[in-house]
Protein backbone atom coordinates (compact mmCIF):
# COMPACT_ATOMS: atom_id res chain seq x y z
CA UNK A 1 0.00 0.00 0.00
CA UNK A 2 1.52 3.87 -0.56
CA UNK A 3 2.39 5.67 1.87
CA UNK A 4 0.98 9.18 1.79
CA UNK A 5 0.27 10.22 5.24
CA UNK A 6 3.64 11.42 6.75
CA UNK A 7 4.84 15.10 6.07
CA UNK A 8 8.50 13.53 6.72
CA UNK A 9 10.07 10.96 5.67
CA UNK A 10 13.50 8.97 5.82
CA UNK A 11 14.98 7.43 3.15
CA UNK A 12 18.05 5.53 3.85
CA UNK A 13 21.18 4.06 1.54
CA UNK A 14 21.39 0.92 0.92
CA UNK A 15 24.35 -0.76 0.59
CA UNK A 16 26.14 3.12 -0.19
CA UNK A 17 23.02 4.40 -2.51
CA UNK A 18 19.82 4.61 -3.08
CA UNK A 19 17.47 5.31 -6.90
CA UNK A 20 14.43 7.03 -6.36
CA UNK A 21 11.83 7.32 -9.18
CA UNK A 22 9.88 10.75 -8.86
CA UNK A 23 6.79 10.76 -10.88
CA UNK A 24 4.13 13.80 -11.42
CA UNK A 25 0.74 14.77 -13.01
CA UNK A 26 -0.55 11.32 -13.64
CA UNK A 27 -4.63 12.92 -13.65
CA UNK A 28 -5.82 9.39 -12.51
CA UNK A 29 -4.36 7.95 -15.72
CA UNK A 30 -0.63 7.14 -16.30
CA UNK A 31 1.46 6.29 -19.47
CA UNK A 32 0.49 2.84 -20.49
CA UNK A 33 4.08 1.87 -20.52
CA UNK A 34 5.07 4.00 -17.22
CA UNK A 35 4.97 0.82 -15.04
CA UNK A 36 6.80 -1.19 -17.15
CA UNK A 37 9.68 1.53 -17.65
CA UNK A 38 9.61 2.55 -13.95
CA UNK A 39 10.44 -0.62 -12.45
CA UNK A 40 13.19 -1.72 -15.09
CA UNK A 41 14.70 1.53 -13.54
CA UNK A 42 14.95 -1.39 -9.99
CA UNK A 43 13.87 2.28 -7.88
CA UNK A 44 14.40 2.02 -4.24
CA UNK A 45 11.33 4.68 -3.44
CA UNK A 46 8.68 6.22 -5.55
CA UNK A 47 7.74 9.67 -4.77
CA UNK A 48 4.81 11.50 -6.45
CA UNK A 49 4.97 15.18 -6.78
CA UNK A 50 0.63 15.59 -7.57
CA UNK A 51 -1.91 16.10 -9.60
CA UNK A 52 -2.44 12.15 -8.81
CA UNK A 53 -6.04 11.89 -9.68
CA UNK A 54 -7.45 8.45 -8.67
CA UNK A 55 -5.75 7.34 -5.88
CA UNK A 56 -5.54 3.80 -7.30
CA UNK A 57 -2.35 5.00 -9.20
CA UNK A 58 -0.74 5.50 -6.01
CA UNK A 59 -1.11 1.93 -5.29
CA UNK A 60 -0.26 0.88 -8.53
CA UNK A 61 3.07 2.29 -7.80
CA UNK A 62 3.60 0.96 -4.63
CA UNK A 63 3.46 -2.63 -5.83
CA UNK A 64 6.90 -1.88 -7.96
CA UNK A 65 8.47 0.27 -5.03
CA UNK A 66 7.70 1.99 -1.63
CA UNK A 67 5.77 4.93 -2.67
CA UNK A 68 5.27 8.45 -1.15
CA UNK A 69 2.96 11.57 -2.52
CA UNK A 70 1.54 14.71 -1.98
CA UNK A 71 -1.80 16.51 -3.34
CA UNK A 72 -1.43 18.54 -6.20
CA UNK A 73 -4.33 21.36 -7.19
CA UNK A 74 -6.67 18.32 -8.63
CA UNK A 75 -6.25 16.51 -5.52
CA UNK A 76 -8.57 18.16 -3.04
CA UNK A 77 -10.46 14.53 -2.55
CA UNK A 78 -7.43 12.96 -1.23
CA UNK A 79 -8.06 13.41 2.38
CA UNK A 80 -4.80 12.23 4.39
CA UNK A 81 -1.91 13.46 1.35
CA UNK A 82 0.03 15.86 2.77
CA UNK A 83 0.61 19.20 0.65
CA UNK A 84 4.39 18.96 1.38
CA UNK A 85 6.64 16.15 2.57
CA UNK A 86 10.35 16.80 3.36
CA UNK A 87 12.37 13.84 2.61
CA UNK A 88 15.69 12.75 5.18
CA UNK A 89 18.23 11.34 2.88
CA UNK A 90 20.32 8.76 5.64
CA UNK A 91 22.85 6.70 5.26
CA UNK A 92 22.69 5.24 8.57
CA UNK A 93 22.33 7.68 11.63
CA UNK A 94 24.02 10.16 9.40
CA UNK A 95 21.63 13.10 7.31
CA UNK A 96 22.81 13.41 4.27
CA UNK A 97 20.70 16.21 2.96
CA UNK A 98 16.75 17.25 2.60
CA UNK A 99 14.36 17.10 0.09
CA UNK A 100 11.17 18.61 -0.47
CA UNK A 101 8.27 17.18 -2.05
CA UNK A 102 5.28 19.90 -3.16
CA UNK A 103 3.56 20.00 -6.24
CA UNK A 104 3.64 23.75 -7.07
CA UNK A 105 6.69 25.28 -6.42
CA UNK A 106 8.01 26.89 -9.63
CA UNK A 107 7.26 29.90 -11.70
CA UNK A 108 9.83 28.96 -14.72
CA UNK A 109 13.03 28.12 -13.60
CA UNK A 110 12.88 30.27 -10.66
CA UNK A 111 11.53 29.23 -7.01
CA UNK A 112 8.17 30.50 -5.61
CA UNK A 113 9.44 33.20 -2.45
CA UNK A 114 6.99 30.95 -0.14
CA UNK A 115 8.42 27.14 -1.82
CA UNK A 116 11.97 29.15 -0.95
CA UNK A 117 10.90 29.67 2.69
CA UNK A 118 9.92 26.40 3.03
CA UNK A 119 12.95 24.94 2.31
CA UNK A 120 15.16 26.68 3.93
CA UNK A 121 13.08 26.42 7.04
CA UNK A 122 13.58 22.34 6.71
CA UNK A 123 16.87 22.48 5.77
CA UNK A 124 16.68 21.32 2.51
CA UNK A 125 19.22 21.41 -0.76
CA UNK A 126 16.51 20.10 -3.23
CA UNK A 127 13.29 20.81 -4.13
CA UNK A 128 10.95 17.99 -5.90
CA UNK A 129 7.92 19.52 -7.65
CA UNK A 130 5.65 19.08 -10.21
CA UNK A 131 2.30 21.05 -12.30
CA UNK A 132 3.93 22.34 -15.30
CA UNK A 133 4.47 19.14 -16.54
CA UNK A 134 8.03 20.57 -18.08
CA UNK A 135 11.04 18.00 -17.07
CA UNK A 136 13.29 20.46 -15.70
CA UNK A 137 16.28 20.18 -13.77
CA UNK A 138 18.08 23.94 -12.67
CA UNK A 139 19.41 25.52 -9.95
CA UNK A 140 17.61 28.65 -7.57
CA UNK A 141 19.65 30.32 -5.22
CA UNK A 142 20.84 27.54 -3.20
CA UNK A 143 18.47 24.90 -4.10
CA UNK A 144 18.47 22.29 -6.83
CA UNK A 145 15.16 22.34 -8.59
CA UNK A 146 13.87 18.69 -9.95
CA UNK A 147 10.22 18.72 -12.11
CA UNK A 148 10.00 15.11 -13.42
CA UNK A 149 7.69 15.96 -16.31
CA UNK A 150 4.26 14.24 -16.62
CA UNK A 151 3.51 10.76 -17.25
CA UNK A 152 -0.14 11.31 -17.25
CA UNK A 153 -2.27 11.99 -20.31
CA UNK A 154 -0.28 13.92 -23.14
CA UNK A 155 -0.71 17.88 -22.60
CA UNK A 156 0.55 20.13 -25.69
CA UNK A 157 4.02 19.00 -27.29
CA UNK A 158 5.38 18.05 -24.14
CA UNK A 159 7.10 14.32 -23.41
CA UNK A 160 5.63 11.74 -21.33
CA UNK A 161 8.51 11.39 -18.74
CA UNK A 162 9.90 10.67 -15.35
CA UNK A 163 12.80 11.25 -13.13
CA UNK A 164 15.29 9.62 -11.34
CA UNK A 165 17.53 10.34 -8.53
CA UNK A 166 20.30 8.48 -8.01
CA UNK A 167 22.12 9.40 -4.64
CA UNK A 168 25.45 8.18 -3.13
CA UNK A 169 27.87 9.38 -0.61
CA UNK A 170 30.23 10.61 -3.46
CA UNK A 171 26.96 12.49 -5.74
CA UNK A 172 23.59 12.70 -6.61
CA UNK A 173 22.75 12.32 -9.95
CA UNK A 174 19.23 13.23 -12.05
CA UNK A 175 17.52 12.18 -15.08
CA UNK A 176 14.49 12.12 -16.78
CA UNK A 177 13.56 8.53 -18.73
CA UNK A 178 11.03 8.76 -21.36
CA UNK A 179 8.01 6.21 -21.28
CA UNK A 180 7.59 5.41 -24.69
CA UNK A 181 11.58 4.60 -25.35
CA UNK A 182 12.93 3.55 -21.47
CA UNK A 183 15.96 5.54 -22.34
CA UNK A 184 17.20 8.61 -21.11
CA UNK A 185 15.68 11.96 -22.05
CA UNK A 186 16.83 15.03 -22.98
CA UNK A 187 15.46 18.18 -24.00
Amino acid sequence: MAKWLDEFTTLRLRDGAIRIVVVADTHSTAHPKSAEVIAAEHPNHILHAGDIGDLAVLDRLAKIAPTSAVRGNIDAHANGVPDTLTIDLRDGDQSLFKMVLLHSGANGPKLRANVVRLARAEGARIVVCGHSHVPFIGRDREFTIFNPGSIGPRRFQLPSVFGVIDISWSRVAMKHVDCESGQQWLP
